[in-house]
């Protein structure tokens, strides 16, 4: 079995879990109003500005023997600076405030996950940062760009209003590929271990993200949400 496939079958619980998300359900059978889906373009603007800053973080950290991988790094920051930027086209097509969008704290489960990743990197082992990777480009690649055309028809929103989940759906294939390369290459089992214990751990906080987007928010306080959602 090679390493991609170990964490895979590792990780596959917490992904199913996250997959199975009322919300996401909904969105990949055109069930949904505009309202959820800005709720979450405003979340996914809070972690996207953040990856770029989080590889950085993880270049400067990983060990000489990853050297090779902190190349991979190089070319992934390229490829992803910026996108935060179409996020915010997204919201302001859908009548949304991008400014507010900004300059407003994320929700919980959203802040945590980028808090826990980050604490990994500095902390822990660097090389945990590609947990993330493995569950946002994943999720990307299973679901982005079929629920856009089915969030699009579904809630009769304008075309001009999905291109983070329209570029990101095929973006990601290439993305995975290579990533799926890299894992591969890995030969400590405490690395992979590491990027293991990072995407269960994420998988959980970004299910719980997507759980919250319904949410009534004046029916309980965010952290009560954070915790049901959790469960």
């Amino acid at each position: 079995m090679t390493n991609y496939e170990t964490l895979q079958q590792a990780t596959a619980e917490h992904r199913q879990w996250l997959l199975e998300t009322p919300v996401i359900q909904r969105a990949l059978s055109g069930d949904i109003t505009k309202a959820p889906y800005l709720a979450f373009l405003e979340q996914a603007y809070h972690h996207v500005k953040q990856t770029v800053p989080l590889m950085m973080a993880c270049g400067a950290r990983l060990p000489e023997r990853l050297e090779w991988l902190r190349g991979a790094l190089v070319e992934y920051i390229e490829e992803e600076y910026g996108h935060q930027a179409w996020i915010l086209d997204d919201i302001r097509a859908l009548g949304g405030d991008p400014d507010a969008t900004a300059s407003a704290r994320p929700a919980p489960a959203t802040e945590l996950m980028v808090r826990y990743v980050r604490d990994v990197i500095a902390h822990d082992n660097p090389i945990g940062f590609f947990g993330m990777v493995h569950v946002l480009e994943g999720t990307s690649t299973a679901i982005a760009t079929q629920a856009a055309e089915q969030i699009r028809q579904g809630a009769n929103l304008p075309a001009d209003a999905f291109r983070y989940l329209e570029s990101h759906g095929s973006l990601d294939v290439g993305h995975l590929a290579f990533f799926e390369e890299q894992i591969n290459r890995l030969e400590d089992p405490a690395d992979l271990q590491a990027i293991i214990d990072t995407a269960n751990m994420v998988y959980r906080l970004y299910g719980a993200m997507f759980r919250n987007l319904e949410r009534d928010a004046g029916s309980q306080s965010s952290h009560e949400e954070l915790g049901h959602a959790l469960v």
